[in-house]
C-alpha cells in the first residue's frame, strides 16, 4: 500500500505560509514546501521502525503492571517462595522504584553519549539491559540481587525512553509523524495491561513474582534483532556529516540507503533529493554547529525545559507511580482483600487506561494539547479527593474507592500520560532537541523513583485518605501551571512552535 502526499502536502503547505509563518522568510517556504511534496512513502516500510522501538515502551509498560502483582506475591509468607518475605514498607519502596533509579542512571547516560551513538544502537543496548535485568530479577536468590536486576532493567527504560521517540520522530513520514509519537503512550499502556493480566495468572502460585519477570525475557531479544535489522536515523547520520563527526560522503550514501529502506520502494528514485533537501534545512537552522551545554539554560530553550519540565514533574507528583505500582494494595486495602480480586480489578483498570489513551490520539490534534490538559486535569483533582475522602469517611463502601480509581486513570491518560511526552517530543528547539529531552526525562523518573519509593513509608505516616488529598493539592497546583505557561501547539509546526511558542 502506498500513501501519496504530493496535492494535500501543497494544500497544506501553502496554507501556512500564507496565515501562519508570518515572520520566516520566503526562501524558507520553497524549501519546506519542497520537501513535503516530495514525502511519499509505503505503509509497510513505515510500521517497523515504530513497532521494534515501542516494544522497549512495551517493556516499560509490563514492568509496571507486573511489579505491582509481584510485591503482593513477594510478600505472602504462604506464596513468595522465598525466606525473606517479611519485607518492610522501606523494602517493598526500594523493589517498586528500584527500576526507576536504573532510569536516572539510564537518562544520565542517554544525556552523555546518545548523540554519539545514535538513536538505534542506544535502543540495542537497552534490549541487552531488559534482557540481563529481567533474568536476573527473575532469578534472584536473595533481596539484593532481585534490586541488582531492578536497577539493570531500568536502566533499560531510561535509554528506551530517550532514544525511541527520537527515533520514532527522525524516521517517520511528517504526515503520522504525531500519531506515531502519541502511539508510544499507547504501547507503555498496553505493556501495564499485559504486566496486570500476566500477573493476575501467577499470583496464586508458589514463586509466582518469578514467573512475572520472566515470562518477558523473549520480548528484548525480538527487539534487539529488529533494530539491529532497521537502519540507522537519517537525520542522525546527516547532522553527523554536518558536524563533521565522520566520513561526510559515506554517511549522506548511508543516509540515503537509510530513508531509502524507510519510505519504501516508492522513494528509490527521490532520496538522494530528499537528503539533500534536509542538509539544506538543518544547514539554515544552524545544524552544522555543535550545540553547547549552556544554551540549554538559555533563551528558547531555557523557556522549552520549564515547559517540558513542569509537565513531567507535575505528571509525577500528583500521584500517578502510586496508583500505577500500588492499584492492587489500594484496591485490598479498600476491601477486595483476596490478592486475585484486586489485580483483576487492576486488569480493568489497565484496560481503561488503553481505552482512553486510544480515545486521546484520535482527538488529539482536533481538540488540541491545552484543553485535554486542563480537562483531564481537573478530573484527577476530584478523583484523588474523593480516594482520599473514601479513606477517611467512606471506608465501608469500595465502590468508592473503585470509581474514584477509574476516574483518576481514565483523566490522566486524556492529559499527563500521552501529552507530557508529546509535548516533550515537540517542544525543543531541533538543535537542542536531544539533550534537552535527555533533562526531562531524567526529570520524569527522578520524581517518579521518589514518588514510587516515598508512597508506603508515607502512607503509614500519615494515612492513605491525608496522602491522596495532598496529591489533590498539588494537581490544583499543576491546573495553574497548564494554564499560564503551557503553550497549544495543535495544528503547528516544529518551525512555528519555536517561532510563536518559546
Amino acid at each position: 500500500m502506498v500513501f501519496d502526499s504530493e496535492n494535500q502536502s501543497i494544500v497544506h503547505v501553502g496554507q501556512v505560509g500564507d496565515s501562519s509563518l508570518g515572520g520566516i522568510s520566503s526562501m524558507k517556504e520553497p524549501l519546506i514546501k519542497e520537501q513535503q511534496n516530495s514525502e511519499n512513502y509505503s505503509v509497510l516500510a513505515a510500521i517497523p521502525p515504530f513497532i521494534f522501538p515501542a516494544l522497549g515502551t512495551f517493556l516499560f509498560g509490563y514492568e509496571i503492571g507486573a511489579t505491582s502483582c509481584a510485591t503482593v506475591s513477594i510478600k505472602s509468607p504462604t506464596l513468595s517462595g522465598v525466606s525473606w518475605y517479611n519485607l518492610s514498607s522501606v523494602d517493598v519502596g526500594i523493589i517498586t522504584s528500584g527500576s526507576l533509579y536504573g532510569a536516572l542512571i539510564g537518562s544520565i547516560v542517554a544525556f552523555s553519549v546518545a548523540d554519539i551513538i545514535g538513536r538505534r544502537r542506544g535502543l540495542i543496548t537497552a534490549a541487552f539491559l531488559y534482557l540481563v535485568g529481567a533474568i536476573v530479577t527473575a532469578s534472584a536468590p536473595v533481596f539484593s540481587v532481585l534490586i541488582i536486576g531492578r536497577v539493570m532493567y531500568g536502566i533499560g527504560v531510561g535509554l528506551t525512553m530517550h532514544a525511541a521517540p527520537m527515533y520514532i520522530a527522525e524516521t517517520a513520514p511528517s504526515q503520522i509523524r504525531g500519531r506515531m509519537i502519541s502511539l508510544k503512550e499507547f504501547s507503555t499502556v498496553l505493556g501495564m495491561v499485559g504486566g496486570y493480566g500476566n500477573g493476575s495468572l501467577w499470583i496464586t502460585v508458589v514463586s509466582g513474582w518469578r514467573y512475572m519477570y520472566a515470562t518477558v525475557i523473549p520480548i528484548p531479544v525480538i527487539m534487539a534483532i529488529g533494530m539491529c535489522w532497521l537502519p540507522a536515523s537519517p537525520r542522525w547520520l546527516l547532522l553527523r556529516s554536518l558536524q563533521g563527526k565522520g566520513d561526510v560522503e559515506s554517511l549522506q550514501d548511508e543516509a540515503i540507503k537509510s530513508l531509502r529502506r524507510l519510505r519504501g520502494s516508492v522513494v528509490v528514485d527521490s532520496a538522494a533529493e530528499q537528503v539533500d533537501e534536509i542538509l539544506a534545512e538543518l544547514s539554515s537552522v544552524g545544524e552544522d554547529k555543535e550545540a553547547t551545554i549552556g544554551e540549554l539554560f538559555q533563551g528558547k530553550c531555557l523557556k522549552a525545559l520549564t515547559i517540558a519540565g513542569g509537565l513531567v514533574l507535575f505528571q509525577q507528583i500528583t500521584g500517578q507511580p502510586s496508583v500505577l505500582y500500588y492499584a492492587p494494595s489500594i484496591l485490598q486495602t479498600a476491601g477486595f482483600s483476596a490478592a486475585t480480586d484486586a489485580t483483576r480489578i487492576s486488569i480493568l483498570l489497565g484496560l481503561l487506561k488503553l481505552v482512553m489513551t486510544g480515545v486521546a490520539i484520535v482527538v488529539i490534534d482536533k481538540l488540541g494539547r491545552r484543553p485535554l490538559l486542563l480537562g483531564g486535569v481537573s478530573g484527577m483533582v476530584i478523583s484523588l479527593f474523593l480516594l482520599g475522602s473514601y479513606y477517611i469517611f467512606y471506608d465501608n463502601v469500595p465502590a468508592v474507592a473503585v470509581a474514584a480509581l477509574q476516574i483518576y486513570v481514565g483523566c490522566y491518560q486524556l492529559s499527563f500520560g500521552p501529552i507530557s511526552w508529546l509535548m516533550m517530543s515537540e517542544i525543543f528547539p531541533l538543535k537542542l532537541r536531544g539533550r534537552g529531552i535527555s533533562i526531562a526525562v531524567l526529570v520524569n523518573f527522578g520524581t517518579n523513583a521518589l514518588v514510587t519509593f516515598a508512597f508506603s513509608p508515607m502512607k503509614e505516616l500519615l494515612g492513605a485518605g491525608v496522602l491522596f488529598c495532598g496529591f489533590g493539592v498539588i494537581c490544583v497546583v499543576s491546573l495553574f501551571f497548564i494554564y499560564f505557561i503551557v503553550p497549544e501547539t495543535k495544528g503547528l509546526t516544529l518551525e512555528e512552535i519555536e517561532a510563536k511558542c518559546l
